[in-house]
């Protein structure tokens, strides 16, 4: 349904709206990111014309990007951002709700809508889609984190491809397991821009309690917002062998996952192995 006012606020000029935006719309040009984080912003076309919600949408997005609303903490309501944007409450409402749909905001009933976090029960194992095999991700209790590796290194072709780095750039290799039951039943290593990061160790990932996304949203100012893996069967090596105490004739589902924050940035290249003998990988189509 077209908002009653779109057609008044339509009128709003780009000019209206970078001077209530807290960036401006060059903070998101390739220069600005290479500057802050070392990487290649990915650039996408922009489109001739956009609902207004949408436009606000980019516009609370931007306030998410810079920092300006912190995770775990209340953004303006809808009534204050109607009046910093210039449009109805309704337009903000519907910005909000896809917002929301996508973990990116929550609203809480009587409190307001708050910045998502990887800290939150709800979020914070939404990109691991491992179940056992009785379909309930509680019975087994939190998943055992053994830190293997922590180093810095130079971004190999296929990661300096991935995190949209250049080849030799700095990068973060980690390789961790992650035990249910005290059962080794994934082993991942994760590639991280080097500069983002700057300071993470191995001891900082071993004491942190709660998910690593967690980690890197609170201490280094990094939130994914979304994920694409690609899923396949394989045969561990040797060494894979010996850290999940599998044989060599275990198949072994490898998922490659990239994951973005905000501007589609990608800031992490992930390759797990799973075990699948007591749990299998669940995913939700919509």
């Amino acid at each position: 349904m077209i908002d009653p006012k779109f057609e008044t606020d339509s009128k709003l000029t780009p000019q209206a709206f970078s001077m209530n935006a807290t960036p401006s719309p060059s903070s998101d040009s390739p220069s600005t990111a290479t500057a802050h984080t070392g990487q290649v912003s990915p650039t996408s076309p922009t489109p001739a014309f956009s609902p207004l919600y949408q436009q606000i949408k980019v516009l609370i997005l931007q306030s998410l990007q810079s920092g300006e609303w912190k995770p775990s903490s209340a953004i303006p309501s809808e009534v204050d951002l109607a009046a910093r944007y210039k449009v109805s409450q309704g337009t903000v409402r519907k910005a909000i709700d896809e917002l929301a749909a996508e973990n990116l905001l929550v609203r809480r009933q009587g409190k307001g809508t708050f910045v998502a976090t990887h800290a939150e029960h709800h979020i914070q194992y939404r990109f691991l889609k491992l179940f056992p095999d009785n379909g309930d991700p509680n019975s087994e209790g939190p998943a055992q984190r053994h830190i293997i590796d922590c180093k810095r290194s130079r971004a190999s072709a296929e990661v300096a491809r991935a995190l949209a780095l250049r080849s030799g750039d700095a990068v973060l290799q980690v390789r961790r397991i992650l035990s249910f039951a005290s059962i080794p039943t994934i082993l991942e290593d994760i590639w991280l821009p080097g500069s983002p990061f700057k300071g993470l160790t191995a001891e900082r990932l071993a004491d942190y309690n709660g998910p690593m996304y967690g980690l890197f949203e609170t201490e280094f100012g990094v939130r994914m917002v979304r994920a694409e893996e690609k899923i396949r069967a394989v045969l561990p090596d040797e060494e894979q062998c010996a850290l999940l105490r599998a044989s060599a004739q275990t198949p072994l589902l490898s998922v490659e996952r990239i994951a973005y924050t905000y501007s589609d940035l990608p800031m992490e290249m992930r390759r797990g192995l799973y075990l699948t003998d007591k749990h299998y990988y669940r995913n939700e189509l919509n």
